[in-house]
């Protein structure tokens, strides 16, 4: 279950850096956006994270989870993690519209 990471330290390894295009849908990364090692999600893949805040391209990335994208549509929750920084709800969706338009979705927090 996603929720359990609210507040915790994770490691994510990124696969779409930001500034990378998205290999199906042709549309590009505005965030660094990776997976967090050895999870598995409702989807059956390991579990994806948006990193907020970093402005250059990363590999890896350590912060805590701020909030978590719960789509209601798609069996597919994204984290939400940060170094440290505090996003709003509103600040979170217009971070990660340009992929989440497509779904609908929630934002959790603790």
């Amino acid at each position: 279950m996603s929720k359990e990471y609210l507040g915790k330290k994770v490691k994510v390894v990124m696969d779409r850096p930001l500034g990378s295009k998205h290999p199906k849908h042709g549309f590009y990364y505005p965030v660094n956006y990776g997976y967090i090692p050895n999870t598995i999600s409702g989807d059956g893949e390991e579990l994806d994270a948006y990193v907020l805040g970093e402005f250059k391209p990363l590999e890896e990335f350590e912060g805590e989870v701020i909030a978590i994208v719960h789509r209601t549509n798609d069996n597919d929750d994204k984290l939400v993690v940060t170094g440290g920084k505090n996003y709003t709800d509103e600040q979170i969706r217009a971070l990660t519209e340009f992929q989440e338009r497509f779904f609908e979705f929630v934002i959790w927090r603790e």
